[in-house]
């Protein structure tokens, strides 16, 4: 495998593209918002005027994208796929519709309770402990976050003093296969954050040069003896609108 994660393919044009599943829309958002909780879709598709402007189809089923508007600019909102695979090929049919800037967010596991606990985490870089994103940029253990883009979010945190920290995530695939000993491996790399798209996001945006800001919010923690689950399942909907009004501050500047 290791052969295999070290020959990248530069070339932009593979055998199946984006622009073979979707077509490009005249007028579509430059800036678009995702996040992985259908929760929180939902509730704000509820309780805001939208419009379905495209779908996103797998065999998982139809993903809307809606146009939302915020601060008088016009803006795309969709649900991101769980796994680095599914989450790039969105944002790749994104991209492929005519997006042109991406704020990603969503729950991440905490590694380091005494720096990452009750904060937003703001990814530096990440530890590519998954498949997709060698697809995308050439061999690394690790791929940083664009620092003009994280600075948009920092400033926004800072201004409305909302902790957070900026620091290292560990992207993973295999999410019952995080055991004791990879933890504590990723902890001295300096990992802060677990989830399991960040690294990919970084590579399609970065294959791609689209900017992307990304943020996390903690939900359960490894940074303990045993597991604790704490909001994980609540699929951040508890603060919903705090996560929300940051993306779309965000992107009203992006």
């Amino acid at each position: 495998m290791a052969t295999i994660f070290n020959r990248f393919y530069e070339s932009k044009h593979a055998f199946l593209n984006p622009c073979d599943v979707v077509e490009r829309i005249s007028g579509f958002p430059e800036v678009c918002i995702t996040t992985f909780s259908e929760s929180m879709i939902k509730d704000f598709v509820g309780s805001n005027t939208v419009r379905i402007i495209a779908n996103l189809f797998s065999a998982n089923g139809t993903i809307p994208v809606y146009e939302i508007n915020y601060a008088d600019k016009k803006m795309g909102l969709f649900l991101s796929r769980v796994g680095a695979p599914a989450c790039a090929a969105g944002l790749e049919e994104i991209i492929a519709l005519g997006a042109k800037k991406v704020i990603q967010f969503g729950c991440c596991g905490i590694l380091n309770q005494s720096i990452a606990d009750g904060k937003i985490i703001v990814p530096s870089s990440a530890v590519r402990d998954e498949g997709t994103s060698y697809h995308y940029f050439s061999g690394s253990e690790e791929i940083s976050a664009d620092v003009l883009s994280n600075d948009i979010v920092v400033q926004y945190l800072s201004r409305h003093k909302i902790p957070y920290v900026v620091g290292k995530i560990w992207t993973t695939d295999a999410i019952y296969r995080e055991t004791s000993e990879a933890i504590e491996e990723r902890k001295k790399q300096g990992c802060i954050a677990v989830e399991m798209e960040c690294s990919a996001s970084l590579a399609v945006a970065k294959f791609r040069n689209i900017p992307i800001i990304q943020f996390f919010y903690g939900a359960d923690n490894l940074d303990s003896d045993k597991w604790e689950i704490r909001d994980l399942m609540d699929y951040g909907l508890r603060l919903c609108d705090k996560y929300m009004t940051i993306a779309l501050e965000c992107g009203s500047v992006f």
